[in-house]
């Protein structure tokens, strides 16, 4: 159960950012936080990441529906393993997250603007953190899952 409790904070907190974002700023608005690091700048995205497939929403409709039933179909599977079970957590409540926003708004509320080395990373959301951070953490286990099975031979 915990688990699910994992998913649906990371829901509520990626909403509540979201809707913040849209109630007290005007979009395309930026506010420094951190110079040359770290910015909230209020931007919409109807595509995926890095605004790839743009207007595609039936699209995204249908691979996020096969997402989430895969997420919940292995947290299943997995439910002995904490560290699958978080993984998938993560992903689970950063897709219905953006999900939500496709769905009421017809876009993706992103407002996290960072600089790396001058480098202006895409504008993200706690949804898409979520999500890659769950997707790292499950290449991350698979990689060392298949050295302990090398080393079990």
């Amino acid at each position: 159960m915990w688990k699910y409790l994992i998913a649906i904070g990371i829901i509520l907190f990626d909403q509540w950012t979201k809707w913040l974002v849209v109630k007290n700023m005007e979009y395309g608005e930026t506010i420094k936080l951190i110079n040359d690091f770290l910015y909230l700048t209020s931007h919409r995205n109807r595509g995926a990441a890095f605004g790839i497939l743009q207007g595609q929403m039936i699209f995204f409709y249908i691979i996020t529906v096969i997402v989430i039933a895969a997420v919940l179909y292995y947290m299943k599977q997995y439910k002995h393993s904490r560290f699958v079970s978080v993984t998938l957590a993560l992903i689970l409540g950063g897709a219905v997250g953006n999900f939500i926003d496709r769905i009421f708004r017809g876009e993706v509320v992103d407002f996290v603007d960072t600089y790396i080395f001058s480098y202006d990373f895409p504008i993200f959301n706690v949804a898409d953190a979520s999500l890659v951070i769950g997707v790292i953490l499950i290449f991350i286990g698979t990689i060392f899952e298949g050295k302990q099975a090398e080393g079990d031979k």
